[in-house]
């Protein structure tokens, strides 16, 4: 059975994917496992490719959930997103996205605000 933090995370996930799709998005992949670590949803619209990483937070008082994507979390994420990009040609220009998810209440937050940060990593990626 899935840790509680488990079960809030994949709930987290699956709202960032439902938004990802209302903008347009397919969702092509979730949890992907590399031995590197894990891209929480791969997406793609006309152009883009995206692998995003999911932060879900009760709010962002003590930091924004976004700040919790260090420089590891980073190399990790590109390095599986790497490995992707060798199993799965594509024309479309890869991206790292971060969702931050923002339930006050946790699972039971009626409106959890949802904020979509594109090409996240800058430079980096």
């Amino acid at each position: 059975m899935a840790s509680p933090s488990r079960l809030r995370g994949r709930w987290g996930e699956s709202l960032a994917a439902d938004y990802l799709r209302q903008k347009g998005y397919t969702v092509t992949g979730m949890g992907y496992h590399t031995r590197f670590g894990e891209i929480d949803i791969i997406a793609e619209n006309r152009k883009t490719l995206a692998f995003v990483e999911v932060k879900l937070r009760k709010n962002a008082d003590f930091a924004q959930a976004r700040e919790f994507v260090d420089r590891r979390k980073r190399e990790r994420l590109i390095s599986s997103a790497k490995l992707y990009l060798s199993e799965n040609e594509t024309k479309k220009q890869p991206r790292f996205d971060v969702i931050e998810v923002y339930a006050p209440e946790g699972l039971e937050t009626r409106s959890p605000e949802i904020i979509h940060i594109e090409n996240a990593f800058g430079e980096e990626s």
